[in-house]
C-alpha cells in the first residue's frame, strides 16, 4: 500500500487536502456548546509599598483594586492575599 503512494504522489496529495477540507467542515458544524472549555484569563498585580504597614497597604492599595474590579463582566472569582 505504501508502495502505491510513493509511486503515486499527486494522488497522496489530492487524499491529504481532502481530508483537510472534509476536517474544516466537520468543525464549522460543531456547535459551539460542544467546544472544549478554556481557562478564563487571569490578572495577577503585584505591589511593594516600603515602609507601610498591613494597614496601609490593604487601605492604599488592595481595597482600590478589589473596587475597581468589582464592576468586570463574567468575572467568576478573585482572590487576595492580603
Amino acid at each position: 500500500m505504501a508502495k502505491f503512494f510513493i509511486n503515486r504522489p499527486i494522488v497522496a496529495m489530492v487524499i491529504a487536502i481532502l481530508m483537510v477540507i472534509m476536517g474544516l467542515v466537520a468543525m464549522a458544524g460543531l456547535p459551539i456548546a460542544q467546544f472544549p472549555n478554556l481557562a478564563p484569563p487571569e490578572i495577577q498585580v503585584s505591589t511593594t509599598y516600603n515602609g507601610a504597614d498591613a494597614l496601609t497597604m490593604e487601605q492604599a492599595v488592595a481595597t482600590p483594586i478589589e473596587q475597581q474590579m468589582s464592576g468586570v463582566d463574567n468575572m467568576t472569582y478573585s482572590f487576595s492575599d492580603k
